[in-house]
């Protein structure tokens, strides 16, 4: 909740989150401050491919937020930037995403494309089973929490059909071990936990095959 000054700020166990994906402090039910939790995401790769960082800091709540943008000046910036930690280099891919929520499905969308990779999605689990079929992508990032079949079964029916040709990634906010255990046993190779980091999606989009998990 915003102060008379209008400063929110950011409790200081959240600092070390913001930069990832759909990544939000508690806010009130009315939510007038509320967002996807993507622009920190894209603002630090966007920085990044001009080879510069961005780091965030807060006293915390209601003390305000204050965001550092450090760019090269005057050096020639190649793909990827200067970063000390450079982005992982991912060959683009064919990705279908399968959620059901129109603002991670629009946002992961944006993201996705923004490095290089083309993205087709489904609405619900029916739709991306016949997708997956169609298409045959080589990654699949499917929601659980699905209308009409839920997750597990899109995985299992995209599985049988395709094979090991596609990666199946559950991408969820259920994260238990009893969740783990049933993405794998419905055939996933990876299963992210919302709100996943960006570096981790990046580094599964890099591995070779789908059937490293």
């Amino acid at each position: 909740m915003k102060t008379p000054l209008g400063l929110i700020g950011i409790a200081p166990e959240m600092l070390p989150q913001v930069f990832d994906l759909f990544a939000q402090a508690e806010q009130s039910l009315v939510r007038p401050e509320g967002g996807l939790g993507i622009g920190l995401t894209l603002a630090r790769r966007l920085i990044a491919l001009h080879g510069g960082t961005i780091i965030g800091r807060s006293e915390g709540s209601g003390r305000g937020s204050e965001f550092v943008v450090r760019l090269p000046v005057g050096v020639p910036v190649g793909p990827g930037g200067r970063d000390d930690n450079p982005p992982v280099a991912v060959p683009a891919r064919h990705i279908l995403l399968v959620e059901d929520d129109d603002n991670v499905r629009k946002a992961l969308h944006r993201i996705l494309q923004l490095d290089g990779h083309r993205v087709q999605v489904a609405r619900d689990g029916p739709e991306g089973v016949e997708l997956a079929l169609v298409t045959a992508p080589d990654v699949a990032f499917i929601d659980i929490g699905l209308p009409r079949i839920d997750g597990y079964e899109v995985g299992r029916r995209i599985r049988a059909a395709l094979g090991k040709r596609v990666r199946l990634v559950a991408l969820t906010g259920y994260g238990q071990a009893r969740d783990h255990r049933r993405s794998s046993e419905a055939g996933f190779d990876a299963h992210l936990v919302k709100p996943v980091s960006y570096d981790d999606l990046t580094r599964l989009l890099a591995r070779s095959g789908p059937s490293d998990a």
